[in-house]
């Protein structure tokens, strides 16, 4: 048996809980002083301070955290991580006043990634994403999502699948697999999206279903995109798939993503910038996870989505990087904390909840990672610092000294053990 204790965290930020925490409930981070964590072969077997969980860790290997703040792995719950090729020219156009759906209109953004996707082999693929994945490793993140949507064919979307499955295997980062074959309608079907969205269903979403290559489906639910009838379509034909369902939901303009989100009781609705107040009542009468990506809005000039209306509308709100080689190529978890509690209203405890176990919720994870609890996986943070404030006092800056994945440290700042 694996045995190791963590002891004399100055502060154990547990974030404890099996379900998402909705308005009020985000502020609640249960802290624990001089804390300690047993873990048995990669589980959480106790919780507590040094005191009481010393006694009981004979033979377990010990690891001292005294003055530095522990907290839950991270949990990225949007990204799109598996691509090749770079789009820098398209961010100095943005910077210039071109909006983002004027360079898709002039053959940009997501079919420029398109190309070359298309045109990488599956080991190009892994390559590019396994580098990825060790750089949002040192910022903490132990569970991440990662969608398809960067080939808008049957091969290339199968491909991408295939290559986050493999990397799953092959390296500590867990890696949940979303099926967006509906990212983007590509140029093959140019103006006849309603027969781009029958070809998903028919052609594409039966063999990443029956392979169990995803276990999300997510839609580009937008006007000029895909509109609410073709969402729901293809949402709904994904359920009876068993599938999941997400939607990239009122970005752009307020096109009704959230209510379609919460009539479909669909597990997270992202992006939601111009989301409506009915929407977003609407979630939260639902419980539907509100998944903000304030990286994205930083990246485009654009107004940040309502966080602090969404949760004191009674919403369950996640953070996310949204990190993607077009409208946000960042996967700094620094800048999430410091865009989320400086410009959007959330405090820093609702911004460590957002983080963790509503993250883990938006991939109905809950039960298993997101907090510190007995029989959950011993996924773990050590900072550098003594307080889970430090995350947005030092500003802009990766203050995670250690990661613990299933029990095992498997990042350390200054040994480079990953």
């Amino acid at each position: 048996m694996s045995k190791k204790i963590l002891v004399h965290a100055s502060q154990l930020v547990t974030c404890s809980g099996f379900a998402p925490k909705r308005g009020k409930e985000m502020q609640e981070l249960n802290v624990i002083e001089d804390g300690a964590v047993l873990m048995e072969d990669g589980i959480i077997a106790a919780v507590g301070t040094t005191e009481e969980l010393l006694p009981h860790a004979a033979g377990a290997e010990v690891i001292d955290c005294s003055g530095k703040a522990v907290l839950p792995g991270f949990v990225d719950s949007h990204t799109h991580l598996i691509f090749t090729g770079y789009r820098a020219e398209e961010f100095s156009w943005r910077l210039s006043g071109i909006s983002y759906m004027d360079i898709m209109r002039r053959g940009g953004g997501i079919n420029a990634t398109t190309i070359s996707t298309r045109e990488a082999t599956l080991e190009e693929l892994k390559r590019e994403g396994r580098k990825r994945l060790s750089s949002m490793l040192a910022f903490g993140v132990t569970t991440v999502e990662g969608k398809s949507g960067y080939g808008l064919d049957r091969d290339t979307e199968i491909k991408q699948l295939e290559a986050m499955k493999a990397l799953n295997e092959e390296q500590p980062v867990d890696i949940v697999n979303t099926f967006m074959g509906a990212h983007a309608v590509p140029e093959e079907f140019k103006g006849r999206t309603g027969d781009y969205v029958d070809f998903i269903i028919k052609e594409v979403l039966p063999e990443v279903a029956n392979r169990g290559l995803a276990e999300f489906c997510d839609v580009f639910c937008e006007e000029g995109v895909f509109d609410i009838e073709q969402s729901r379509s293809l949402l709904l034909a994904a359920r009876e798939y068993g599938m999941e369902i997400k939607l990239h939901a009122d970005e752009i303009v307020p096109l009704g993503g959230a209510e379609l989100a919460a009539e479909l009781g669909a597990v997270s609705a992202d992006h939601l910038l111009q989301a409506s107040d009915e929407g977003i009542s609407k979630l939260a009468e639902r419980g539907v996870i509100a998944t903000l990506l304030p990286a994205t809005a930083f990246s485009l000039k654009e107004p940040y989505a309502k966080a602090r209306k969404m949760i004191d509308s009674g919403c369950a709100v996640a953070l996310a990087t949204d990190f993607n080689p077009g409208s946000c190529f960042t996967n700094s978890i620094p800048l999430l904390f410091a865009l989320a509690t400086i410009y959007m209203g959330m405090t820093i405890e609702e911004a460590v909840t957002a983080m963790t176990i509503n993250g883990a919720a938006a991939l109905k994870r809950e039960k298993q990672i997101g907090s510190i609890d007995v029989g959950k996986k011993a996924d773990l943070v050590i900072l550098e610092f003594p307080g889970y404030q430090f995350l947005h006092y030092h500003f802009g800056v990766n203050i995670v000294e250690k990661v613990i994945k299933n029990g095992e440290l498997v990042f350390d700042k200054y040994r480079c053990l990953s």
